[in-house]
């Protein structure tokens, strides 16, 4: 008989992955009662795995469960090394950075910007802050050359007032794709047609010619040898009761006419299901339902972690559980092993106050944030830990001409020009949105600000503020130009980069602004700067130094969990040997 114990750290897989279909059906099998984890308010039980819990990561988890054997009817220990190479030939070991290597994190692009970047400076930009996927919403012809050779894979849109055409007629949905797609392909990477955005709700007229749009366009694909992925977009909103998540279906005065036969279109052309969501709106119209640091990625207390009765799953933010209400509304349908990519999501740094109190900078740093965090780690969601879904955040620029409440301005993550609104703080991701990782971003006294305003803050920081202001001194190397932008600048910048640029610390009550464009100058190098090397006159830019090279060691999440499992098979290995060499076994 196999005896199965459930170590502690394998408390967060053992509802999915300790089942008998594991271990040959031969056997006798005992599961010890499962360790619960300190986190749950309840005892939970075993459920049964779902049809995506067959994976390596499942079957290295259930051989670490195999701490003793007792087979009394084996005379030597061949057959237990038999059955040791048996279960590693049926699930061979991952590689560490295998596991939903293939999730990614990408910007959407609009268009809507005062003073935008031309497209190949858009494309430097592009890659100075290390972004590899973007989503644009039509086939810019000038932006997709731009992409060129670049390895931006670029998601391409098909905007709404083109639908009618392309489904009604599959010589347009032809001509479509060899003026848009075929020119640039392979120089330009083009990861798939996005064919319309949220037409249920923003074109509901052009519904009935959608699903022949999709199906004419991936024909055409096809008949240039190509294979690109074509799907549509969907407002999250067709989910309906999304809490919790196992309850969840889809609209049903949609499910038959249009649902149905999109799933089966996206299945049977391994397409993803694209969705639009936004736990912004899911907190907003909540009403304070949804505590605000649960759509924030903040950590809560397990008393207030959102828990699906049915699945006793565990929600710790409503992201995930939006994305568990996709998936389960899908199985509702009885569709499985469709992917979601989230192709849009964001949180507003700016609205109006007396409407939308919690747009705000903070509050879109934190979101974005823990938002790129949360994604780059790969722990999927409750219900589906072996799939993380890629995502489009939302967006890159400052949309500032875009009509509507003042915070359909205000959703970017930089303004037209490049500057950033607010510094994410996302260190460890590899230089991804490098405007806070490449200690290449600056503070400096704004042209705009009143000179006593300016005069006021550099006061403050060279006093209460202890910025090092040393080098702005008569004969020092930044004392000149000898005024009081120049010196502020110098001063603001210090005691940005002492706060390590946090959120909030290049304010000075308006006199300061964030800009990626280094200040130094001659001899007069800022803190933070390239320039300096190993060393800084602040002394932040040494210890940021320091601690950027010793990240480059660290191991994600996902990568030490992986390690665990890969020490516990060995122990696992090592244990049965030596039990089988012993004499318990006579």
């Amino acid at each position: 008989m196999f005896l199965i114990l459930d170590p502690p750290f394998y408390s967060n897989w053992r509802r999915t992955y300790t089942n008998k279909q594991y271990f040959p059906k031969s056997k006798e099998y005992t599961i010890l009662p499962p360790i619960y984890s300190a986190r749950a308010s309840k005892k939970e039980t075993l459920l049964p795995p779902t049809p995506n819990s067959h994976s390596p990561k499942g079957a290295l988890l259930a051989m670490g469960r195999v701490m003793s054997i007792s087979i009394s009817s084996y005379s030597s220990i061949t057959p237990l090394f038999l059955l040791l190479f048996h279960l590693l030939s049926l699930y061979p070991l991952p590689c560490l950075s295998a596991q939903n290597d293939s999730s990614f994190i990408g910007v959407t692009i609009g268009t809507s910007v005062s003073n935008l970047l031309s497209p190949t400076d858009l494309v430097s930009f592009l890659k100075a802050q290390q972004i590899t996927h973007v989503r644009l919403y039509d086939a810019d012809s000038a932006l997709l050359s731009a992409l060129a050779n670049t390895g931006i894979k670029v998601l391409v849109g098909v905007p709404n007032n083109e639908l009618i055409a392309l489904g009604s007629s599959t010589t347009t949905a032809s001509a479509w794709v060899t003026r848009h797609i075929v020119p640039y392909i392979p120089s330009t990477e083009i990861s798939g047609i996005a064919v319309g955005d949220e037409v249920p709700n923003s074109l509901p007229s052009a519904l009935p010619v959608l699903l022949p749009a999709l199906q004419s366009l991936h024909n055409a694909v096809l008949s240039n040898n190509l294979s690109i992925p074509v799907s549509t977009p969907l407002p999250f909103s067709l989910v309906q009761d999304p809490f919790p998540p196992s309850q969840s279906f889809f609209n049903t005065s949609l499910t038959q006419s249009f649902i149905i036969p999109l799933m089966g279109f996206l299945s049977n052309t391994s397409s993803p299901l694209m969705v639009n969501l936004y736990p912004y709106y899911a907190f907003m119209q909540s009403k304070g339902v949804v505590p605000l640091d649960n759509a924030l990625f903040k950590p809560l207390p397990p008393s207030l972690e959102m828990v699906d009765t049915n699945t006793l799953l565990h929600y710790t933010n409503v992201y995930d559980a939006m994305i568990d209400a996709v998936h389960f509304s899908m199985k509702n349908l009885n569709f499985t092993g469709i992917p979601v990519l989230v192709t849009e999501t964001g949180w507003p740094s700016y609205g109006d106050h007396s409407v939308e109190p919690y747009a705000t900078k903070d509050n879109a740093d934190t979101y974005n944030s823990n938002l790129i965090k949360h994604v780059l780690e790969h722990t999927g969601t409750p219900s589906h830990p072996e799939f993380t879904s890629s995502v489009y955040v939302y967006e890159l620029f400052n949309e500032d001409l875009r009509p509507g409440p003042i915070s359909e301005a205000n959703w970017g993550l930089f303004y037209g020009n490049g500057t950033p609104i607010y510094l994410l703080h996302v260190s460890g991701t590899g230089g991804f949105l490098a405007n806070d990782t490449t200690n290449q971003t600056f503070c400096v006294a704004s042209d705009e600000a009143d000179i006593k305003a300016v005069q006021a803050a550099l006061d403050w920081a060279c006093g209460p503020g202890r910025a090092n202001c040393s080098e702005i001194q008569p004969g020092e190397s930044c004392y000149n130009p000898n005024d009081v932008r120049s010196h502020a600048s110098y001063a603001f910048n210090s005691y940005y980069q002492m706060q390590g640029r946090g959120s909030g610390s290049c304010y000075f009550q308006g006199a300061g602004v964030v800009t990626t464009t280094d200040p130094s100058h001659g001899s007069c190098v800022f803190p933070g700067s390239k320039l300096l090397g190993s060393t800084s006159n602040t002394g932040s830019n040494s210890n940021q130094t320091a601690s950027n090279s010793g990240s480059t060691f660290k191991m994600r999440k996902g990568e030490r969990n992986y390690s665990k499992q890969v020490i516990s098979l060995i122990l696992s290995i090592f244990m049965s040997f030596s039990l089988a060499t012993s004499n318990f076994w006579s």
